[in-house]
């Protein structure tokens, strides 16, 4: 099985990568691909709510929890580091045709770096980190540059660059 392309979406924060990941994933289903994504937090959360029955199997000291329904599955595992998206992926992710990263701009995946005028006028890489730059400024890049307001084109772009090769 050929590796799954990762991309991961970086930039300030409030500078609108979610809404970035977001347009990606709802045009590339639309192209038909299997799309996962991963959020990296540099902050603890927590997604269990306290009292709750999963939450109290964690709390009684499972290693790893799971909660089940019809419609979705969810596992808590706690962890003593940062986890890498390749150990991510090598554990939970298969049968995907991309995925699709918000932050994790310290490991060496290609990158699409946002960046709203508002926020910055600086970037937060390095030129030869990025794949593409998403913003609202001319900032002075020789990757490809889109406008928020063109996420087909960059859908369109990332299925060129990943999705598309040895297909042809």
């Amino acid at each position: 099985m050929d590796k799954i392309p990762i991309i991961s979406i970086v930039g300030k924060s409030n500078s609108g990568k979610t809404t970035v990941v977001e347009g990606l994933v709802l045009r590339l289903k639309k192209m038909g691909y299997k799309v996962g994504t991963i959020k990296h937090s540099v902050n603890d959360y927590e997604i269990d709510i306290e009292g709750r029955d999963s939450w109290r199997h964690r709390k009684a000291g499972a290693d790893i929890s799971a909660i089940s329904s019809p419609n979705k599955i969810s596992f808590i595992k706690e962890v003593s580091k940062d986890t890498s998206i390749d150990e991510i992926v090598s554990s939970y992710f298969n049968n995907l045709d991309i995925i699709i990263t918000e932050g994790y701009k310290k490991e060496g995946k290609p990158k699409i770096e946002v960046s709203r005028r508002e926020i910055s006028d600086k970037l937060i890489c390095d030129e030869d980190e990025l794949l593409a730059v998403v913003s609202d400024n001319k900032v002075g890049v020789r990757v490809p540059r889109f406008d928020f307001e063109e996420p087909d084109l960059l859908a369109e772009f990332i299925e060129r660059e990943f999705l598309m090769k040895g297909k042809e």
